[in-house]
């Protein structure tokens, strides 16, 4: 793997990140197996690991920060607050969006606590509660770099518009957002605008969710608590057109000497020197192939089929549900519901 920056740090261009130990795939898997995948992925060379208040209502960050304390040093730890779990009267946690000052400040607070460390090195803004200021968001993040308890800050899955307008409020170090062959909405102005302002694209479901790797054959045996049953292109029939891409990518990824996977954590890869590939996996097997993929090249022939064959209008079905598409601020498509 090779090295690009995020901000003041250098980390390699194949990240961690550590949702799904724990939360929305399903039934959490052994603390002995998220271990031995962080393990894993120090070994390998990964050096930045991302989670998430929101990540099994805290249950990532109490995992991880264990492990990952001996190599503080050496590593980069990004997690993110506004979009945390809130227990209801009934007892029942619940995720809510809550981007005001106040809230951010205690999201930050507990993740400091959980992860067990004085300072988190990139925290991001979760999700813009659109019902506050982006700059009243960002101001408080600011607030919490100057007092030492965060060094960089972030946004996840924000437009051009909302990311320029954060920007000019305080700098902005990362853009966290999906991006992979079959879902490419940063190429109408994020991508670009993240070139033009400095700001590393950190690109989450590099691997479609698991589609692009060839090994998610059907959508029968989906567990219950997996997001992906209510993602329109995961529905049986969206899925099974989808599934017709694999055929001709397979044969591309044969003529590139690698894998599924490793083709197309490359291909996100190429798409600028200021992209970083965020997999997130429970499997080490799945891990080391991921990273392999850190260190694929693809010339210009093999990138321009890629780009032909995932044409966003060739994949059957949007990337969230309506509900969810109102919550991400991201540039949408015409074809896509709003």
């Amino acid at each position: 793997m090779e090295n690009r920056h995020i901000g003041p740090f250098t980390v390699a261009n194949v990240a961690l990140g550590c949702m799904n130990f724990c939360h929305a795939y399903g039934s959490p898997v052994s603390t002995e197996q998220s271990h031995a995948v962080l393990h894993a992925a120090l070994d390998a060379g990964v050096t930045l690991f991302d989670t998430a208040a929101l990540y099994g209502f805290g249950a990532s960050e109490s995992l991880v920060g264990p492990v990952l304390k001996p190599h503080r040093s050496r590593i980069t730890l990004a997690s993110k607050g506004g979009m945390a779990g809130v227990r209801g009267e009934d007892g029942v946690m619940r995720r809510v969006i809550d981007g005001r000052p106040r809230t951010l400040r205690r999201n930050c607070e507990d993740s400091l606590q959980r992860l067990g460390t004085d300072v988190i090195d990139l925290y991001y803004l979760h999700r813009w509660d659109q019902r506050v200021p982006i700059e009243e968001s960002v101001g408080e993040m600011a607030r919490l770099k100057e007092e030492g308890k965060i060094r960089a800050l972030g946004l996840s899955e924000v437009g051009t518009e909302a990311l320029r307008r954060a920007h000019r409020e305080h700098p902005i170090a990362a853009l966290q957002s999906e991006y992979s062959l079959w879902s490419r909405n940063a190429e109408l102005g994020t991508l670009a605008a993240c070139k033009e302002l400095g700001i590393a694209y950190v690109a989450f479901s590099p691997m479609g969710r698991g589609f692009l790797s060839g090994k998610l054959q059907g959508v029968d045996g989906l567990v219950k608590g997996d997001i992906r049953a209510s993602m329109p292109r995961f529905a049986p029939e969206a899925y099974a057109r989808n599934l017709r891409l694999l055929a001709p990518m397979q044969a591309i990824a044969e003529k590139a000497g690698c894998t599924l996977a490793e083709l197309a954590i490359a291909w996100v890869l190429h798409q600028g020197e200021h992209v970083i590939a965020l997999p997130g996996t429970t499997s080490v097997d799945h891990l080391l192939e991921d990273v392999r993929g850190g260190g694929v090249r693809l010339d210009a022939a093999v990138l321009a089929e890629l780009d032909e064959l995932f044409k966003p209008e060739a994949i059957a079905g949007d990337r969230y549900a309506l509900q969810a598409q109102g919550e991400v601020d991201t540039e949408k498509y015409p074809f896509e519901k709003r």
